[in-house]
């Protein structure tokens, strides 16, 4: 279901977003390049203070490549919920307007078609508002309140949480990776504020020219690696999709046949 909202979401008219909380970070030297005159490289304190921790809330548009992003030093509900509300009413109000000439009957059977496979799907009202919005993140409890899913629904959103051990299918890992490593690599912060001030700012310049996403899990990378087999034939360049056998014999065998002419 997941690959289908990246794959088909965009064209079928729907945003589709992923969220992540990275983290959290500590204030530790981190390994990484830096410029230095030759040598003298830059070196890092044996000793340090663990002054606590910073987390980063990230929601990504992988078709745009543009993130929203927030750091904080705590990840709880009452941090995360209303973050995720103000932001999300904030691209809610950037898209088109929604599609209102849609009976009842198949806005419901849009809604449950992203419902469809899974072991517990939302609840959905009696009246549902069109579907504007895929929004993909992790199975936490947190992300599974009632009151942040009824809100969700409301709003025209469709939460798809990723399967236990299936983080790989969050695009948000990917952004977080790169804004942490441009971010801290190589840096000694003595705070957490010094970690958040660096994420936000490699956030902003990210976003001044962005790198769209595109979906190529494992499966299907496999699958193109599939398709894209082929086997080479002998005597010319042509190929085949699978395997040709061939009668091989030893060099004894080929000499003891009865019809070699030996002379």
């Amino acid at each position: 279901m997941i690959e289908q909202a990246y794959r088909f979401g965009e064209s079928l008219g729907l945003s589709v977003w992923t969220e992540d909380e990275a983290g959290p970070f500590q204030t530790v030297p981190y390994a990484g390049h830096a410029w230095q005159p030759q040598g003298k490289p830059k070196r890092q304190p044996h000793e340090y203070v663990r002054n606590g921790t910073a987390k980063l809330l990230t929601l990504f548009h992988p078709s745009s490549g543009q993130v929203r992003v927030k750091g904080v030093t705590s990840s709880r509900n009452e941090i995360l919920h209303p973050w995720l509300k103000q932001e999300l009413s904030d691209i809610l109000s950037r898209l088109p307007a929604p599609r209102t000439n849609l009976d009842p009957e198949t806005n419901r059977a849009l809604w449950e078609s992203w419902c469809a496979g899974l072991d517990t799907p939302p609840a959905l009202p009696d009246e549902l508002p069109p579907l504007r919005v895929l929004l993909i993140w992790d199975n936490l409890l947190g992300h599974k309140s009632t009151g942040l899913v009824d809100w969700l629904i409301q709003n025209g959103i469709m939460p798809l949480y990723t399967p236990l051990g299936g983080s790989w299918l969050n695009m948000t890992e990917s952004i977080q990776h790169i804004l942490k490593q441009r971010a801290l690599a190589g840096q000694h912060p003595s705070e957490p504020g010094e970690i958040i001030a660096w994420l936000e700012a490699v956030a902003r310049a990210w976003n001044r020219e962005p790198t769209p996403f595109e979906w190529g899990g494992k499966r299907a990378t496999r699958r193109a690696r599939s398709r894209q087999r082929r086997y080479a034939l002998a005597k010319s360049g042509a190929w085949a999709s699978r395997p040709v056998q061939y009668s091989r014999c030893t060099i004894i065998e080929k000499w003891q046949c009865t019809y070699q002419m030996t002379h």
